[in-house]
């Protein structure tokens, strides 16, 4: 079974309990318009260009049809300068679970796991569920939208030890102007995860005027209970990937965020990555 992984991100502290493998796989449905990992949107290999690195050499043009390379990336070796790199790999699910487990001594040593994240992990379901499936040895966890059907929602309680699950906006019309998507089926399945009793963490980006604002965040608050909560601060370095891609930021000027009353939540806290 083969998925398609954009980063593998060593030791990293912020995706679940103690230290993580986090690995990142690519394709996502909704299109949150601050999202920091737009990489991860498609499901396809992509092409990263880094203007401030480019020569102008022209290298990666000769004898190369470009709009096949931005697929396929067969240009990215002919540039000197590093400015090409391709996000995306496919990966068979046993090697990369054979990966993985290379790791499981020090984390587990360490009170640590590994952390299947996205784009949306739960895009690829098979091969997620494959991979989590097999990582017995070790803490597994999921960073998710929760935007998933609810089969494989349930599937993916089956075999993880912990959800980091993101809600973003209270009001579907909102949620659908600013991700693409409505959010019943999110809400829908983190009342699926808050019955399962499955050790979890919400998350709630603080996108300024956006989901930061009194009345999201209260009405988050109703709904998230006494589910620990994470109020993400903003990326400001987000826009660059954008331009990586050759995309535009879809937010443009970010207005500056609001003063967040923490007390809103029965628990929560703030994290600035």
């Amino acid at each position: 079974m083969t998925g398609i992984v954009f980063d593998i991100k060593e030791f990293a502290v912020h995706d679940g309990p103690g230290p993580r493998v986090t690995v990142f796989l690519k394709g996502c449905p909704l299109r949150c318009k601050w999202c920091h990992n737009p990489e991860g949107h498609s499901s396809e290999i992509e092409l990263f260009w880094k203007k401030e690195k480019c020569t102008g050499c022209g290298l990666c043009r000769q004898d190369i049809e470009h709009e096949l390379c931005k697929q396929l990336g067969r240009c990215w070796h002919h540039c000197a300068s590093g400015a090409l790199s391709i996000s995306g790999q496919k990966w068979e699910a046993e090697a990369l679970v054979e990966r993985l487990l290379s790791y499981a001594p020090i984390l587990n040593d360490c009170g640590g796991g590994i952390t299947l994240s996205g784009g949306e992990p739960l895009f690829q379901p098979e091969f997620a569920l494959e991979v989590l499936k097999r990582l017995t040895t070790v803490h597994r966890a999921i960073e998710t939208s929760g935007y998933a059907d609810e089969t494989v929602f349930l599937r993916m309680l089956e075999v993880v030890d912990f959800v980091i699950m993101d809600i973003k906006l209270a009001d579907s019309d909102v949620h659908r102007s600013y991700t693409g998507v409505r959010n019943e089926e999110i809400l829908d399945n983190f009342a699926r995860l808050k019955a399962s009793h499955k050790p979890h963490l919400i998350r709630v980006p603080l996108i300024p005027q956006i989901t930061d604002t009194e009345e999201n965040l209260s009405a988050i608050a109703r709904i998230v209970g006494d589910s620990p909560v994470e109020l993400l601060e903003y990326n400001q370095l987000t826009p660059t990937k954008y331009a990586m891609l050759q995309k535009e930021f879809p937010l443009g000027e970010i207005a500056q965020p609001s003063k967040v009353d923490l007390s809103i939540f029965q628990n929560a806290k703030l994290l600035k990555l």
